[in-house]
Formats: structure tokens, C-alpha cells, sequence
């Protein structure tokens, strides 16, 4: 073995068999993963970035969970130190945002999200103990895993071929985490290739095969257009995108679904009045999507 080969063998060993995981270390690590947590969420620098999802989403956090479990001796104790862990550092990272939070205390109402994945962290830190074996019992183990971050990866690397440099940083880390703990807690090279191959096939066969988007919303017609209950609308609906009259009176509203973005035109007579829209469903730089409803004439 080269003299690279085996210090990058050295250094991935004592990440994930040598670090000390006593009692003192997991409090100070989940103090330590609020605060870097609460920079990326709260310091306008990294909002709209890889890191601000470090609060919102799971990449991050199954890399520290993972490291925990890794560093272990029993399941017992993977489950009880994981669980202390997520208990800790998730309220905390609630608590310091509290003062820079128009919100303020109600910020702790998502945090039942959060508690709900702390309690279940018991059993699957304690079945995820078992990656230490690098059996086919771990490979399966690792599956789930494996999957959620490779799907991760290749949506990260289709959003960031839209809207580059955006998510790059958490499409390169996911993926690194799925080659990284094939080559740790897999003892063969069959494993390794079973271990990436799978789930590169699930997500992406679960990405042709699913719509682009599945977005439905009701939206007020401009100009404080006021229909009654004989309006009938007329659209060139298609499969990407439908919409349908949901409300007459002074709240008049249309209901949209789309399946993908693009753009349609519609027409609502009611009585003597005909009323023309161009409605375009768009991907705005964060990601999300939007309706833009334009008067036609």
C-alpha cells in the first residue's frame, strides 16, 4: 500500500473508530454543532447557501450521527449517546437564534419536527451500531442512508446546474459521504460497488419517473377581478399544468396544478365579460416555485 494510500487509511480509521466518545465529548459536540449551526442559519452571508440547509435539512446531521455511532463499543451506548446528542443540540440551536428571530420564542414551535427524529434516533442508533461488522447485514443497515444522500446529491447537482454555484457545496458533501462510508464499513470491493450502484439506480429511476414538480395552489385573480357564480373558465389545460375556477363573489380565485413549469392561457367568460390570463409556473432562484398571472389585453 502507497505511503498516501495508507495515511488516508489512517485518517479515515481514527474519524471513524478512534475519536473519544465519552459523555463529556457528545455534550461538547452538541454544543459545538448548535453553534456552527445557528452562524449558518442566523449570518446573512450564508443565507440561500449548502450550509444555511445545515438547520433545515438531514446531510449534515447523519455525518455527526454517523461519527458518534462509529465511535462507540456497544448499540446501547451509540443509541443513548446519539440520542443526548440530538436532544441537546437541537433546542439549542432554537434557543440562540431566539434573539436574532423576528419570531422570537414561537421559533420553538418547528422544533417538534426536530423532537420527533431525537426520540426515534434511539432505535436506529442502535440498529446503526451494526455498520461496525462491514457485513452484508451493515450494507443493508447503510441502504437507507445511502439512499436519502444520494438522492440529495443528484437533486443537489441538478439545482446547481440551474442555478450554479447554488447547492454545489452539499451535492459534493453528500456524495461524499456515500463513497466515504461504503469504504469504511465495507470490507469488499462487491459491497462497495452493490453499496453505490443500488441507489444511484433508485434515485435515479425515481427522478425520470417522477413529475418535476407536484405544486398545487389556489391564487386570488388580479386586479380585484369580481366573478359570479355563472363565470365558467375556458383553458387550454395540458398535462404539465391545469387550472379550474375555485371561487366566485369578491374572492374570486383559480385553482392551479401543475406537474411541471411552463406556461398556459386561460379564458373566464361570465355573462357579457370575457377575461384573458397568461399563467406562467417558474423556479425562482431558491428553488421554489411561483405563479406569475398576467392579464391578457
Amino acid at each position: 500500500m502507497s505511503e498516501q494510500k495508507q495515511e488516508k487509511k489512517n485518517f479515515l480509521q481514527k474519524i471513524y473508530s478512534d475519536l473519544p466518545m465519552n459523555w463529556l465529548v457528545v455534550i461538547l459536540y452538541a454544543i459545538g454543532t448548535a453553534v456552527l449551526t445557528t452562524i449558518f442559519l442566523v449570518v446573512p452571508v450564508f443565507e440561500h447557501t449548502s450550509f444555511h440547509r445545515m438547520g433545515e435539512t438531514f446531510e449534515a446531521w447523519i455525518f455527526f450521527a454517523v461519527i458518534i455511532m462509529a465511535n462507540t463499543k456497544k448499540p446501547l451506548e451509540s443509541a443513548l449517546k446519539t440520542f443526548v446528542f440530538f436532544l441537546i443540540s437541537q433546542p439549542l440551536i432554537y434557543l440562540f437564534q431566539v434573539p436574532f428571530s423576528s419570531m422570537g420564542w414561537q421559533l420553538f414551535m418547528y422544533y417538534k419536527y426536530w423532537f420527533i427524529w431525537t426520540l426515534l434516533t434511539v432505535p436506529m442508533a442502535f440498529v446503526g451500531w451494526y455498520i461496525h461488522k462491514k457485513n452484508w447485514l451493515s450494507l443493508l443497515i447503510l441502504f437507507p442512508i445511502l439512499c436519502l444522500l444520494m438522492s440529495d446529491s443528484i437533486g443537489g447537482f441538478q439545482f446547481a446546474f440551474k442555478h450554479f454555484p447554488r447547492e454545489i457545496v452539499m451535492a459534493i458533501f453528500c456524495l461524499a459521504q456515500v463513497i466515504v462510508y461504503l469504504y469504511v464499513f465495507t470490507d469488499s470491493m462487491k459491497k462497495k460497488i452493490i453499496g453505490f450502484v443500488v441507489p444511484l439506480a433508485i434515485t435515479l429511476t425515481l427522478t425520470l419517473t417522477t413529475p418535476p414538480i407536484e405544486f398545487k395552489s389556489n391564487y386570488f385573480l388580479p386586479e380585484g377581478t369580481v366573478l359570479t357564480e355563472n363565470a365558467v373558465l375556458i383553458s387550454d389545460n395540458t398535462e404539465d399544468i391545469t387550472v379550474s375556477l375555485r371561487e366566485t363573489g369578491k374572492d374570486s380565485q383559480i385553482d392551479i396544478h401543475a406537474k411541471d413549469y411552463g406556461t398556459t392561457e386561460f379564458t373566464i367568460k361570465d355573462g357579457d365579460k370575457t377575461y384573458r390570463y397568461t399563467l406562467e409556473v417558474y423556479e425562482d432562484d431558491n428553488g421554489h416555485s411561483q405563479i406569475r398571472l398576467t392579464p391578457i389585453g
